[in-house]
């Protein structure tokens, strides 16, 4: 790992590569992808040439939610391995260079988790006040409208305790009251356990759901006109049930935790339709969190220069605005091949484009395990979902699953070199051509490509650090400058399917550092779904 200049933490700009476990590799044949599994395939994923990987969670949980749903924070899941298997992986990426952030999930625990089996055993106690609970309205309903993500009122009756709890997911997955001092130690806690071990940073998952509004008013109506609508949560503004301005001033607790262990990385996801604000007052100054990711691109159902510029100057300002991650796809999202490749697109050229702008963008590039490959989007049939988001909400959502299938391998058995027994999940249609094997060593494939691409960031300043502005362009060629410590980095990509001319002055200075489906000198024309990314003379 080439190591950032002096005054930028190691983060800073770092390509993470994130492992959904379940579907990593399978070691002890019993179909679901574990730790072990993970450490075997390290030394493939530190020639990638990534500066750290992204585990999902592997915590103990009865995985109604896949480990989303977690009943000790502290301990890994039998499934996965032990505490053991997770030291061994730790201690084998960081002897390849590989720093390890893993996920936190602090909006709410499983049902069986200890803490929650005390709060609904009575209303007084230590542990009463962990989750949140209400009476019912006089008429027995729900204590307000607030509505749940994977489907029906975030209210769940609970006859020990006579009450209301609250989950904005699962009914599995009852809401931590995390205004509760109490319960904030609790999870620092966990934290600490981990940063003991020598974790380097943390993925908070859902954070902007971590709290609510404490007067539980309703949320006002958001009318259906113009939207598809597939659940009754996306019939609200979600004003009240989350986003509370609290949240920042526990993430200043996290951060001067994080901080007492060095170079900490520490990244928020933040879904919901304007996830802007939050985003920088999550990540803006010293005191916060060091990154945070939006679904700006996650579920788009177009690639657009104009999304990619609007995105990227959101965050073109100085590193005290905030620092931002990306992502195109993973474990939540439909894989972006597939959502952005044009009619009549070839899929692999198309991959290329997607890896490299990616690894273009100003900001932290989270790699989905898959995407060096360029895996489409698999088809899961009714009969084989998982996903109890897919299952609740059949046809009408496309579910998780899909992006969710097997790692393949090799073509050395009937499921793609993943496992020895049937995965939980189908290999994907046309994984097994694409597996790792079968790529390795070719020049034209899409993970060669993708390597080659990583050790061309790995060692420039601009893409990594540089500040990027775009000079003037049509649709559907999307062109931009990355600068930095006197280097200049030009990026060129068709995002269409004809010929677009290439300015003359924006690459007459420049040489070529990488491209696909463009010759080498200075494009005039850029060819569909061609890449062209250069340095500038000096």
């Amino acid at each position: 790992m080439k190591p950032n200049p002096a005054g930028h933490p190691w983060w800073r700009g770092a390509v993470v590569y994130q492992i959904y476990p379940r579907s990593y590799l399978d070691t002890n044949r019993d179909g679901i992808g574990d730790l072990p599994g993970i450490t075997l395939k390290l030394p493939y994923i530190a020639r990638l040439g990534v500066e750290a990987i992204w585990i999902s969670p592997f915590f103990k949980s009865p995985m109604s939610d896949f480990g989303y749903d977690v009943s000790d924070y502290c301990d890994v899941d039998p499934i996965f391995g032990t505490l053991g298997d997770f030291d061994a992986l730790l201690a084998e990426a960081h002897r390849l260079g590989l720093k390890v952030i893993i996920d936190q999930v602090y909006a709410h625990t499983s049902d069986a988790h200890a803490w929650f089996a005390a709060s609904r055993a009575a209303r007084e106690g230590p542990y009463a006040d962990w989750y949140v609970w209400r009476n019912p309205k006089p008429d027995g309903t729900p204590p307000n409208n607030w509505q749940s993500v994977f489907g029906g009122p975030a209210w769940t009756w609970d006859a020990r305790r006579q009450q209301y709890f609250m989950h904005n997911f699962l009914s599995t997955q009852p809401q931590l009251n995390v205004h509760n001092p109490d319960v904030q130690e609790a999870l620092l806690a966990a934290a600490k356990f981990w940063l003991d071990k020598g974790v380097d940073g943390f993925r908070l998952d859902a954070i902007n759901f971590a709290m609510f509004d404490p007067d539980f008013r309703d949320n006002p109506p958001w009318p259906a006109e113009g939207r598809v609508i597939t659940r009754p949560f996306d019939l609200q503004h979600h004003i009240y049930n989350q986003s509370h301005p609290d949240i920042p001033i526990f993430m200043e607790r996290i951060r001067t935790l994080a901080d007492g262990y060095g170079a900490v990385f520490t990244v928020a996801e933040v879904p919901g339709p304007d996830p802007l604000p939050e985003m920088t007052a999550f990540t803006a100054g010293e005191k916060r969190l060091s990154s945070a990711y939006s679904f700006d691109f996650l579920y788009a159902k177009k690639l657009s220069a104009r999304r990619v510029k609007a995105s990227q100057l959101n965050w073109a300002g100085p590193f005290s605005e905030g620092w931002p991650s990306w992502a195109f796809s993973n474990h939540d999202a439909p894989r972006c091949v597939s959502r952005w490749c044009p009619s009549g697109g070839d899929r692999l050229k198309f991959a290329k484009l997607t890896n490299a702008l990616l690894l273009c963008l100003r900001g932290n590039p989270i790699l989905y395990q898959g995407e060096e490959l360029g895996l489409p989007q698999a088809d899961v049939g009714f009969e084989d979902l998982q996903d109890p988001e897919a299952i609740a909400n059949w046809p009408r959502t496309l579910g998780r699953d899909g992006a969710r299938t097997p790692m393949p391998w090799s073509k050395d058995n009937a499921y793609a070199g993943f496992s020895e027994a049937k995965p939980w999940l189908p290999i994907g249609q046309g994984h097994t051509e694409l597996a790792a094997a079968e790529q390795e060593g070719d020049p034209l494939s899409v993970l060669e490509f993708t390597r080659r691409m990583l050790s061309i960031r790995l060692a420039s300043p601009a893409l990594r650090l540089g500040s990027v502005t775009f000079p003037e362009g049509a649709e559907p060629l999307l062109a931009f400058r990355r600068e930095e410590a006197g280097e200049t980095v030009i990026c060129l990509f068709n995002l269409g399917m004809d010929d677009v001319a290439v300015p003359e002055a924006l690459v007459a200075r420049a040489s070529v550092l990488i491209g696909s489906g463009a010759g080498n000198a200075p494009p005039k024309v850029l060819a569909p779904l061609a890449v062209w990314i250069g340095r500038e003379a000096a």
